[in-house]
Protein backbone atom coordinates (compact mmCIF):
# COMPACT_ATOMS: atom_id res chain seq x y z
CA UNK A 1 0.00 0.00 0.00
CA UNK A 2 1.26 3.46 -0.98
CA UNK A 3 1.52 5.69 1.82
CA UNK A 4 -0.01 9.09 1.63
CA UNK A 5 2.31 11.76 0.81
CA UNK A 6 1.21 15.21 2.84
CA UNK A 7 2.26 18.46 1.86
CA UNK A 8 3.38 21.25 4.77
CA UNK A 9 2.96 24.67 5.37
CA UNK A 10 4.59 26.40 8.12
CA UNK A 11 3.81 29.31 10.32
CA UNK A 12 5.88 31.04 12.99
CA UNK A 13 5.08 34.39 14.52
CA UNK A 14 6.22 35.49 17.69
CA UNK A 15 3.34 34.93 20.23
CA UNK A 16 0.81 32.29 20.42
CA UNK A 17 -1.95 31.93 23.02
CA UNK A 18 -4.45 29.09 22.94
CA UNK A 19 -7.25 29.28 25.14
CA UNK A 20 -7.75 25.99 27.14
CA UNK A 21 -11.49 25.34 27.07
CA UNK A 22 -11.32 24.92 30.81
CA UNK A 23 -10.06 28.34 31.46
CA UNK A 24 -13.08 30.80 31.36
CA UNK A 25 -11.69 34.17 33.51
CA UNK A 26 -9.12 31.98 35.27
CA UNK A 27 -6.66 34.46 36.85
CA UNK A 28 -4.07 32.65 35.59
CA UNK A 29 -3.72 30.53 32.46
CA UNK A 30 -1.31 28.67 30.76
CA UNK A 31 -1.38 27.91 26.73
CA UNK A 32 -3.12 24.78 25.86
CA UNK A 33 -0.14 22.82 23.62
CA UNK A 34 -2.33 21.52 20.86
CA UNK A 35 -5.35 22.12 18.49
CA UNK A 36 -8.59 20.77 19.13
CA UNK A 37 -10.94 19.69 16.16
CA UNK A 38 -13.33 22.93 16.20
CA UNK A 39 -9.91 25.17 15.65
CA UNK A 40 -8.86 22.95 13.05
CA UNK A 41 -12.14 23.40 11.04
CA UNK A 42 -11.63 27.29 12.11
CA UNK A 43 -8.69 27.48 10.11
CA UNK A 44 -9.66 24.93 7.33
CA UNK A 45 -12.67 27.81 6.72
CA UNK A 46 -10.57 30.81 7.55
CA UNK A 47 -7.98 29.15 4.51
CA UNK A 48 -10.43 28.16 2.32
CA UNK A 49 -9.26 24.87 2.08
CA UNK A 50 -10.70 21.15 1.91
CA UNK A 51 -9.36 19.65 4.67
CA UNK A 52 -6.28 19.92 7.36
CA UNK A 53 -4.83 16.26 7.53
CA UNK A 54 -2.32 17.06 10.21
CA UNK A 55 -0.48 19.71 12.72
CA UNK A 56 2.12 19.54 15.06
CA UNK A 57 2.85 22.76 16.88
CA UNK A 58 6.19 23.44 19.04
CA UNK A 59 7.55 27.26 20.77
CA UNK A 60 10.49 28.40 22.52
CA UNK A 61 8.95 28.77 25.98
CA UNK A 62 6.67 30.05 27.72
CA UNK A 63 6.49 33.92 28.63
CA UNK A 64 4.09 34.88 31.52
CA UNK A 65 2.06 37.99 30.03
CA UNK A 66 -1.11 40.45 31.75
CA UNK A 67 -3.90 41.17 30.17
CA UNK A 68 -6.60 43.48 30.71
CA UNK A 69 -10.21 42.39 30.75
CA UNK A 70 -13.50 44.10 31.11
CA UNK A 71 -16.27 41.99 33.45
CA UNK A 72 -19.56 40.76 31.54
CA UNK A 73 -21.93 42.67 33.71
CA UNK A 74 -22.03 46.40 33.89
CA UNK A 75 -21.65 48.84 36.84
CA UNK A 76 -23.92 51.50 37.28
CA UNK A 77 -24.11 54.58 38.86
CA UNK A 78 -26.85 57.57 38.37
CA UNK A 79 -25.66 59.01 34.76
CA UNK A 80 -23.04 56.65 33.66
CA UNK A 81 -22.69 52.82 33.24
CA UNK A 82 -18.96 50.84 33.18
CA UNK A 83 -17.54 47.62 33.31
CA UNK A 84 -14.68 46.79 36.16
CA UNK A 85 -11.42 45.95 34.99
CA UNK A 86 -9.34 43.52 36.28
CA UNK A 87 -5.70 41.68 35.58
CA UNK A 88 -5.13 38.00 34.20
CA UNK A 89 -1.99 36.32 33.79
CA UNK A 90 -1.35 34.56 30.15
CA UNK A 91 1.15 31.72 29.56
CA UNK A 92 1.80 32.85 26.68
CA UNK A 93 3.92 30.41 23.63
CA UNK A 94 6.78 32.42 22.21
CA UNK A 95 7.77 31.74 19.06
CA UNK A 96 5.22 29.14 18.11
CA UNK A 97 5.94 27.17 14.95
CA UNK A 98 2.85 25.41 13.61
CA UNK A 99 3.16 23.22 11.04
CA UNK A 100 -0.32 22.33 9.24
CA UNK A 101 -0.44 19.07 6.86
CA UNK A 102 -2.62 19.11 3.67
CA UNK A 103 -3.34 16.28 1.68
CA UNK A 104 -3.59 17.97 -2.09
CA UNK A 105 -0.83 20.83 -3.36
CA UNK A 106 -3.72 22.99 -4.08
CA UNK A 107 -4.62 23.70 -0.65
CA UNK A 108 -1.37 24.15 0.43
CA UNK A 109 -0.55 26.70 -2.37
CA UNK A 110 -3.57 28.61 -1.14
CA UNK A 111 -2.39 28.20 2.28
CA UNK A 112 0.67 29.31 2.38
CA UNK A 113 -0.11 32.68 1.01
CA UNK A 114 -2.04 33.96 4.01
CA UNK A 115 -1.88 34.49 7.72
CA UNK A 116 -3.17 32.52 10.36
CA UNK A 117 -4.23 33.61 14.05
CA UNK A 118 -5.09 30.86 16.73
CA UNK A 119 -6.78 32.01 19.12
CA UNK A 120 -6.02 35.57 19.90
CA UNK A 121 -6.25 37.89 17.50
CA UNK A 122 -3.25 39.62 18.22
CA UNK A 123 -1.27 36.05 17.74
CA UNK A 124 -0.50 36.11 13.57
CA UNK A 125 1.27 33.79 12.15
CA UNK A 126 2.53 34.31 9.09
CA UNK A 127 3.48 31.77 6.82
CA UNK A 128 7.60 30.51 5.57
CA UNK A 129 8.76 30.36 2.28
CA UNK A 130 8.08 27.12 0.24
CA UNK A 131 5.81 23.96 0.76
CA UNK A 132 7.38 20.40 2.14
CA UNK A 133 6.12 17.56 0.39
CA UNK A 134 7.16 14.45 2.80
CA UNK A 135 5.34 10.98 3.23
CA UNK A 136 2.77 10.55 6.32
CA UNK A 137 5.59 7.91 8.04
CA UNK A 138 7.80 11.08 8.23
CA UNK A 139 5.68 13.69 9.29
CA UNK A 140 5.12 11.65 12.61
CA UNK A 141 8.64 11.60 13.47
CA UNK A 142 8.85 15.56 13.09
CA UNK A 143 8.72 17.33 16.48
CA UNK A 144 5.82 18.64 18.01
CA UNK A 145 2.33 18.29 19.77
CA UNK A 146 -0.21 16.69 17.75
CA UNK A 147 -3.87 16.04 18.94
CA UNK A 148 -5.29 12.97 17.11
CA UNK A 149 -8.55 13.21 16.82
CA UNK A 150 -10.73 10.24 18.26
CA UNK A 151 -12.74 8.66 20.72
CA UNK A 152 -12.28 6.06 22.48
CA UNK A 153 -10.99 4.68 26.64
CA UNK A 154 -7.47 6.59 26.41
CA UNK A 155 -8.63 9.60 25.18
CA UNK A 156 -9.62 12.87 27.11
CA UNK A 157 -12.16 15.37 26.44
CA UNK A 158 -10.79 18.63 24.80
CA UNK A 159 -13.75 21.18 24.60
CA UNK A 160 -16.79 21.15 22.34
CA UNK A 161 -16.97 21.76 18.64
CA UNK A 162 -18.91 24.88 17.88
CA UNK A 163 -19.27 23.55 14.28
CA UNK A 164 -21.23 20.57 14.87
CA UNK A 165 -23.78 21.83 17.92
CA UNK A 166 -21.50 21.55 20.74
CA UNK A 167 -20.32 17.74 20.48
CA UNK A 168 -17.56 16.74 22.84
CA UNK A 169 -14.61 16.66 21.50
CA UNK A 170 -12.25 13.81 22.48
CA UNK A 171 -8.47 13.25 21.04
CA UNK A 172 -4.82 11.53 22.33
CA UNK A 173 -2.05 13.84 22.75
CA UNK A 174 0.67 12.82 21.10
CA UNK A 175 4.09 14.20 21.74
CA UNK A 176 7.22 13.89 19.30
CA UNK A 177 10.59 14.73 20.14
CA UNK A 178 11.01 17.35 22.54
CA UNK A 179 9.14 20.37 21.26
CA UNK A 180 9.78 23.17 23.70
CA UNK A 181 12.38 24.55 22.90
CA UNK A 182 14.19 22.47 20.34
CA UNK A 183 13.89 25.87 17.49
CA UNK A 184 16.52 28.45 18.89
CA UNK A 185 15.37 31.84 19.11
CA UNK A 186 16.66 35.39 19.56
Amino acid sequence: MKEQLLHIVTYTGPFGFIKPWTAVRDERTFSQQFLTPSIIEGLRIRLGVSEIVRHKLTYAKIDQQQERTQSRGFLETKKKASREQSILMRGVMLYPKLRLAFANEEDAKLASEQHICLCRNEDILLPEIGIHSMSEGDFEEVTGFELLFQRGSNTILVGYNRYQENEPMFGILKITGNPVGSDPFE
